[in-house]
């Protein structure tokens, strides 16, 4: 299928569309589609009913939890842009309530749509199912030669990672213990494909949930696991953002007894761009993890600079 009108209701999935050379096809995107620039300019599909961005992690928290046990939802659909669109093909999820409009309340919205669209869900878990979203997104919207070549690439700067990790951790026996920081107030671990990034990037992240949502936990498990570095990447949040929020852990007991602390390894990342959404830009996410966590490795350092994370003093 050639030339079919798309409407995207994830961040990921427009990085997708414009990886793939395919946004002048791009009919409507969410609010927080921000990346690349031109996406701001695309039609708004949603608006966000609950929080504000300038609240603290702890309300929005509370906002978004009290919200979903109503029933009411974080999302509106805004039907009129939606309706203008006329959309060939909607790219969605099911995996997450917090990430995106309900995949039950865009189905219902669609079926009121003249142009009959088909709903595609881009669940992802792990590495793999992003890379395999790639392909379907390609296959679906008229570009899988270009999906082809885009995975490709990844897949090589992946191995790329794979390598060095190897080389600078004695095949693999000495990794670092990491902490990553998906939300903090509540404290809450990594989930899905960021423990499997964290360990192809030659670290060990004990705490996250690999493959699965991520957890909160108990500040004394943190304490209890010691790890060797803290990286802060909140899910929504870019790098300064993220560290106004390390305030609330140099608060709590025991903080500079950790060993991240002692050693002064405790970074913010933009969780926002690299970590939280699961596109192209993932791949840089890896590479950042390997430029923190092997000081010795300077292939991405020139890359990566403050505007995407830096050492916060402790």
């Amino acid at each position: 299928m050639t030339n079919v009108r798309i409407c995207s209701f994830l961040p990921s999935a427009t990085e997708m569309i414009y990886s793939l050379g395919l946004d002048r096809q791009l009919y409507g995107v969410t609010h927080e589609c921000d990346f690349p620039k031109d996406a701001i300019t695309k039609p708004k599909l949603t608006r966000n009913k609950v929080s504000s961005p300038t609240d603290s992690s702890n309300v929005i928290d509370f906002k978004i939890r009290n919200s979903l046990k109503s029933g009411e939802g974080i999302y509106e659909i805004i039907f009129e842009n939606l309706s203008t669109a006329r959309p060939d093909i909607i790219l969605t999820q099911k995996l997450c309530e917090v990430c995106a409009v309900s995949y039950g309340e865009i189905f219902r919205v669609a079926s009121k749509l003249s142009s009959n669209p088909e709903i595609i869900s881009l669940d992802t878990f792990n590495l793999e199912d992003i890379l395999s979203a790639i392909t379907l997104v390609g296959e679906k919207c008229g570009a899988p030669h270009e999906a082809n070549n885009l995975v490709t690439s990844l897949r090589k700067r992946i191995a790329n990672v794979k390598q060095l990790a190897r080389r600078t951790s004695g095949g693999g026996q000495f990794l670092p213990r990491v902490f990553f920081v998906e939300w903090i107030d509540p404290i809450m671990t990594s989930g899905h494909w960021v423990p499997e990034l964290v360990k192809i990037a030659g670290g060990m992240d004990g705490l996250g949930n690999q493959g699965k949502n991520s957890r909160t936990i108990e500040w004394s498990e943190v304490r209890q696991y010691a790890p060797d570095f803290i990286i802060v990447a909140p899910c929504g949040f870019g790098v300064e953002r993220a560290e106004k929020e390390v305030k609330v852990l140099r608060n709590l007991e025991g903080w500079k007894d950790i060993p991240a602390v002692r050693k002064g390894n405790v970074y913010v990342a933009d969780g926002n761009a690299y970590f939280s959404r699961p596109g192209p830009r993932i791949i840089d996410g890896l590479e950042i993890l390997a430029t923190i966590l092997r000081s010795d490795v300077t292939e991405f350092r020139e890359r990566y600079g403050a505007l995407d994370f830096k050492k916060i003093s402790v």
